[in-house]
């Protein structure tokens, strides 16, 4: 099936000078999109609900892919499967050429390919690289021999880094619907509960809140293993759940503390205590204009001047349809990215995800994890409930 024009188009979702600008920036002529994040984002929250939760279909996968010439948005192409034709009687799809008739990873990028040679003037073509099949990309490069193929996550981070209010909307929805989800939890522990029977009710929780359930690190007594298990809980012990769920594709990733069927001693309160002064002043910064690396800074002074040092750990980053997005905080070898805001101004809009870790020797593993939008005047915390010792059971 060829591409052709769509009769019923939504409007084009997103800032399109900006996306033109950081493409421009990068000198790259056509963005070719395959991540189902920025798919989502570049056609307005769609994600195709077949594919959802597995891309693999026979011996290959489901591959969208959003084709945009820089300047020139009504040139865009949407390749996806048959089925989603159903999406397109909905008026579901902005770009004014569709080819909604093929499967797989290759099918679909000899379609990219098509589309992209009837376009003139082309000799830079932006991919994502962590998100594009190897079979996939051999059909670009071997299609455009004369056009060099780079990597084009960085514009497109940039361009998601400031959310729209229907983005913040999200992002809030998810942090509260977590909170809620790990305090009712709590509240339905016991002894001789497992690990795993912990996660699986906090599963349901969230499910019954209306997210996607992502998964739950979560530690109980003095050990500092995170995995879901057959560990079973006991009376005074305390716990840890660290769990992502996300609302409509926005993640809400946070860490509350519990304890079991009695009341923390006063060394826990205390140990607590500094992990919420070292997130309450890792805020402080937060701030439209502010410097982003001072979000770390303020933080790594407090744990570099405390007993606590050598078994804690702090870290602080962007938040949104991908965790460890913009904007970049810190260097992070391990997520395999650079500081790149860390002396830049925030700007209104960026959310910040921030957490203190402390793996104590003797009485275990103790988290808090945060999330704050970053404002005009400041910032706002996104689901700020149950910051202290939880009582659990």
């Amino acid at each position: 099936m060829a591409l052709a024009e769509t009769e019923t188009r939504k409007p084009i979702p997103f800032n399109v000078e900006h996306l033109d600008r950081l493409l421009d920036e990068a000198g790259i002529d056509v963005l070719v999109a395959t991540s189902k994040h920025n798919i989502q984002y570049l056609l307005g929250g769609y994600r195709f609900f077949f594919f959802d939760s597995m891309d693999a279909v026979g011996v290959t996968r489901y591959l969208p892919a959003l084709v945009y010439r820089k300047g020139k948005p009504e040139q865009a192409a949407y390749i996806g499967c048959g089925m989603e034709s159903y999406e397109q009687e909905l008026g579901k799809f902005w770009p004014a050429n569709l080819d909604l008739s093929v499967l797989g990873s290759k099918e679909t990028m000899q379609q990219a390919l098509d589309h992209i040679k009837k376009l003139t003037g082309v000799r830079r073509v932006g991919v994502e690289s962590g998100f594009m099949p190897a079979d996939g990309e051999a059909v670009l490069r071997q299609g455009l021999s004369n056009c060099d193929i780079v990597d084009a996550v960085f514009p497109l981070e940039r361009l998601r880094a400031c959310k729209t209010p229907e983005e913040i909307g999200y992002l809030r929805e998810a942090s509260e619907r977590v909170v809620a989800s790990m305090l009712a939890t709590f509240a339905q522990c016991k002894p001789g509960m497992t690990k795993q029977e912990v996660n699986e009710t906090l599963r349901r929780e969230e499910v019954n809140r209306g997210l996607v359930f992502d998964y739950c690190l979560l530690t109980a007594g003095t050990s500092l293993n995170r995995a879901p298990s057959e560990q079973r809980l006991a009376p005074g012990d305390i716990m840890s759940l660290d769990s992502g769920g996300n609302y409509k594709g926005y993640i809400g990733d946070l860490c509350r503390m519990g304890i079991l069927g009695t009341a923390p001693d006063a060394e826990l309160v205390d140990l607590l205590g500094f992990i919420e002064e070292v997130q309450q002043a890792a805020r402080k910064p937060v701030r439209r204009g502010g410097r982003g690396g001072d979000v770390i800074d303020v933080a790594e002074a407090m744990l570099d001047g405390s007993p606590h040092r050598k078994y804690t750990h702090y870290m602080a980053h962007g938040m949104g349809l991908v965790t460890h997005e913009a904007p970049r905080l810190m260097n992070n070898p391990r997520m395999s990215y650079t500081g790149y805001d860390m002396d830049r101004p925030l700007e209104s809009g960026m959310v910040i995800s921030i957490e203190t870790t402390m793996s104590h020797p003797k009485r275990g593993f103790i988290k808090l994890e945060d999330t704050v939008l970053v404002t005009d005047d400041g910032y706002e915390a996104l689901g700020d409930g149950g910051r202290g010792w939880n009582r659990a059971g």
